[in-house]
């Protein structure tokens, strides 16, 4: 029973610590991007700021998951180890959004929010969950 209890406790630190990087990956995308994030996608309904925020999600969601998935028995150092690689996945999508926003004509953050579906914002989201595939990859 005690091993119950313990995995419990321990699903409950990775999952609050999952939804802490979540949060943060949320902020940083509202950041990036002009205006209210919360407002483009639900009120206004605008796909390319949906797109952009749920390839964020995906991408924190792989990074957690590899790291807990090939964590350390050391329940200590295996939930920094996450909170690590969570944090330097979000700071490299934020690097990779600046920098295709740097090589591209336009502005990156503006598109984002623009009410027109643009490709653009698909070429956003796969540099997301790439840079979050090359964060887990190192992981393991």
């Amino acid at each position: 029973m005690s091993d119950i209890i313990d995995g419990l406790g321990r699903t409950s630190a990775y999952g609050a610590l999952g939804l802490v990087l979540l949060i943060l990956g949320i902020v940083l995308v509202d950041v990036l991007t002009p205006g209210k994030l919360p407002k483009q996608i639900w009120e206004e309904r605008n796909r390319n700021a949906a797109i952009t925020l749920s390839s964020a999600l995906l991408g924190i969601g792989g990074i957690v998951f590899t790291s807990i998935w090939t964590t350390y028995d050391d329940f200590g150092k295996g939930l920094m180890s996450t909170a690590a690689f969570g944090l330097l996945g979000l700071v490299l999508m934020a690097i990779a959004f600046v920098v295709l926003d740097w090589v591209t004509p336009g502005k990156l953050g503006a598109i984002v929010v623009d009410p027109e579906p643009h490709p653009a914002v698909w070429v956003t989201a796969c540099c997301n969950l790439s840079v979050a595939a090359i964060v887990a990859a190192s992981i393991a």
